[in-house]
This record gives structure tokens, C-alpha cells and sequence, in this order.
């Protein structure tokens, strides 16, 4: 949506560093809907250079800190600064350790995850997978039998996208004139990407390239449209961007929002739909004249999320142990059950320069998200906190941090 004016020099400020970024990498600004007169004078600028950049978002920092600013708003951007200062640096070409890097980026602490979960999970699965012989295969296998014909996927996405909306403009609400277009695409890296084009409408597209699967597209759905990323952007474009926090306007990778955005849509279908997401999906399914067993497909699920961390550990392999990319990939393909084609294209993923520590934002938001959510009247010792609908609403109305969970998980002893 077209926002009203910054309210302040700083958020000014603020909105350009980030539009600047843009100019050294394409994507760095996710999306942008504030005054179309900013981004055209930074589009008028010399090209930035990104050490520069790093010095400016220092220099903003202590602003920023030191201003009159309501606090949330002050530890809001001051944390997306420290973010763009990490950018900068290393867009610059500085070195330095991965896990820093993550830490600066997203506001969490990373570490190698646990081999014995790992072990685990493929016990569990082994249990739960139809046939007999190596597990690797009969996951290919599991996994072929869950293709959407691509004749039928843009029905499956009409379907699932009605069915969700339903829910969440009664749960949570939305903006009479939201609105989401389904784009059918092909020769993309990725399985679906929202672009939020302000005004409340956003343009998700799908790739069919890449088969999409019957227990994974109405989490697809969830995470880009309802209640996922297009539900945050129209519930914060009410609540914060018309109440005149036009740091919000702007979305940038690589930054707290991305890891909060990511956790929220990640567990978008189970606050639409709850824990047994799919049971309601089959019935759906059926309606469509699709075979999909909703109860083996949450069972999988679960067990597979046993492998949450598998992607995080091979980034830390790649960059702070020095591994060797062979090695990597084979970590990937063993664990993750996947081929070694799937495990290349991961690995590349994981060797961009603007999108290497991405796959934290994943891992860790839906991890703190999850513990989060899971706080309710009766664990939580403060009285007054709110369940877990009310909590999925908080996410999408506030400008939550990570910092501001972990302080309400460890007063509750979480």
C-alpha cells in the first residue's frame, strides 16, 4: 500500500540504506511500499559502495538509539541495522565466521544439531514408510506417489487457497479488498514465492517445474497466502504502517523480519487449521477426486521434522569447518533422503553470497516461533498472557523480535 509519510529523518534514513542495498544485490529488498519518490532518488545515486553502506548503518545505529522513538520501534530498527552493517561488511568482502554471521543477521545463536536425532528420525520413518528394503528409496518412492499431476495443480491451489482464506478471515481477519493471484511458473530454484505488492495484494507464484506434492501444497499455500507471509503484510500494513511506522514499508533479506516472517508462515497451516492439518486437508483432496491419506502424511511429518536442522548443519560444514562441497552433499543426501540432484541444488543455495545463511531463518524461526506459540494461559506464571490464537495474531500484528520470545520463553522456564 501506498504509506503515509516517514514520521522522522531516521526512518528516512533507514528506508534508503535498505533501497541502497538493492542496488548491489537484486532481492536484498524483499518488498517495498513506501513513497515511490525514496526509491527513485536512490535509484539517481552513484552506485553505493557497500563498506560505505556498512559505516552508514553504524553511524544510524547510534541515531536511532539515542532518539526520541518509542522504544519498540528503536530496538526494531536499531536490530535491522546491526543486520545491514553485517551486509555491508560482507558484501564488502570481509571474512568471518559463519555462525557470527547468522547471529548478526537474524538475533539467534546456531550450533551443529545432534546425528542420534537424525538416527531417530530415520527410525521413525523406516517404521512409517510403505514397503521394504533402503529407506532412501522408499522415500523417492513415498514422495512419487504424492504428485499433483500438473494438470490438476492450479484447481489443487484454487481449492486450498478458497479453503484457507475462509478460515482466516474469521480467525484473524483480513482486508475486504485483499487479494491473491496464483501464478503457475516454471524454470524457477524455488517451490513458491510471495510478492507482496502493497495495496493488500499479492501475486504468489508456484512452480511446477518442480512437481508439488499432495501433503506439501496447502503448507505451500499457508506460507506464502493464508494466514503466511500476504496475511503478515496486510495485518502489519493496518497495524503499523497506517498508524505511521513507515519502517515497516520496507522488507530486506537477511534481517530479524526474515526469520520471524519465515516461522510464522512455516507454522501458518496448523494455526489455520490446527494440529490435525491432514485430516482437513484430505477431506479437501477428496472433494477434488484426490487420493491422499491426511493421518499417515501428519505422522511422516513429524517424524521427518526430526531432520529440521540437517540444511543448518551442512551451511556451518560448508563455511566455519571448511568441508568439502562432495562431502557436504553426501552429508545432505544421507540424511535428508533426497537425490543427488536435490542435494546439489541445495548446496547452491547454500553458497550464495546474499542467501547462504538463509536457511537459519527456517530453522531457528520455526523452532523459537513453535516454543513460542506453544505458551499458553496455563505454563505461562505471568497472568493475563495469551493462548496460542492470540499469539499467531500477536506475530502477525506486531513487530515482534527474536529477542523479545526468548525473553517470554525464559520467563516462563522454557
Amino acid at each position: 500500500m501506498d504509506s503515509a509519510a516517514p514520521t522522522d529523518g531516521l526512518v528516512n534514513d533507514y528506508l534508503r540504506l535498505g533501497l541502497r542495498f538493492d542496488r548491489i544485490e537484486e532481492g536484498f529488498v524483499d518488498a517495498y511500499t513506501g513513497d515511490p519518490a525514496l526509491r527513485r532518488e536512490v535509484l539517481d545515486e552513484p552506485a553505493p559502495d557497500p563498506a560505505r553502506l556498512a559505516a552508514e548503518a553504524r553511524r544510524l545505529r547510534a541515531n536511532v538509539d539515542q532518539s526520541d522513538l518509542p522504544p519498540q520501534r528503536r530496538e526494531f530498527i536499531s536490530t535491522h541495522l546491526r543486520a545491514l552493517e553485517c551486509s555491508g561488511r560482507k558484501l564488502a568482502g570481509e571474512e568471518g565466521a559463519f555462525i557470527d554471521e547468522v547471529r548478526d543477521y537474524f538475533d539467534v545463536e546456531i550450533g551443529l544439531g545432534d546425528p542420534d536425532q537424525y538416527r531417530q528420525a530415520h527410525r521413525d520413518l523406516d517404521a512409517l514408510l510403505p514397503g521394504a528394503g533402503d529407506i532412501a528409496d522408499r522415500m523417492r518412492a513415498h514422495r512419487a506417489s504424492e504428485e499433483i499431476p500438473p494438470e490438476r495443480l492450479e484447481e489443487c491451489v484454487a481449492a486450498f487457497s478458497s479453503a484457507l482464506r475462509d478460515i482466516v478471515r474469521t480467525r484473524f481477519g483480513l482486508p475486504a479488498s485483499e487479494q491473491v493471484v496464483f501464478d503457475v511458473v516454471t524454470d524457477k530454484p524455488w517451490s513458491g514465492f510471495n510478492y507482496y505488492e502493497g495495496r493488500f495484494r499479492s501475486t504468489v507464484a508456484i512452480n511446477a517445474d518442480l512437481r508439488q506434492h499432495t501433503s506439501s501444497l496447502p503448507h505451500l499455500i499457508a506460507h506464502e497466502a493464508y494466514p503466511g507471509h500476504h496475511t503478515e503484510h496486510c495485518h502489519k500494513d493496518i497495524a503499523l504502517v497506517e498508524q505511521g511506522q513507515a519502517e515497516q514499508t520496507i522488507f530486506l533479506v537477511n534481517t530479524p523480519q526474515c526469520l520471524m516472517a519465515e516461522g510464522l508462515a512455516d507454522l501458518a497451516l496448523r494455526a489455520a487449521t490446527g494440529e490435525q492439518w491432514g485430516t482437513w486437508a484430505q477431506e479437501i483432496y477428496a472433494d477434488l477426486g484426490i487420493r491422499f491419506d491426511g493421518e499417515r502424511a501428519q505422522r511422516i511429518a513429524t517424524a521427518a521434522s526430526g531432520l529440521l536442522t540437517v540444511r543448518q548443519d551442512a551451511a556451518i560444514m560448508l563455511h566455519d569447518r571448511h568441508a568439502d562441497a562432495d562431502e557436504v552433499a553426501a552429508f545432505l543426501q544421507r540424511w535428508l533422503l533426497i537425490t543427488p540432484q536435490r542435494s546439489r541444488q541445495t548446496l547452491r543455495f547454500l553458497t550464495s553470497p546474499l542467501w547462504r545463511a538463509y536457511v537459519s531463518t527456517y530453522v531457528e524461526g520455526y523452532q523459537l516461533l513453535r516454543d513460542w506459540l506453544r505458551l499458553d494461559v496455563a505454563s505461562t506464571p505471568e497472568p493475563g498472557q495469551a493462548g496460542k490464537g492470540e499469539r499467531f495474531a500477536r506475530l502477525l500484528d506486531e513487530p515482534l523480535l527474536p529477542g523479545a520470545l526468548r525473553a517470554d520463553l525464559a520467563r516462563a522456564g522454557r
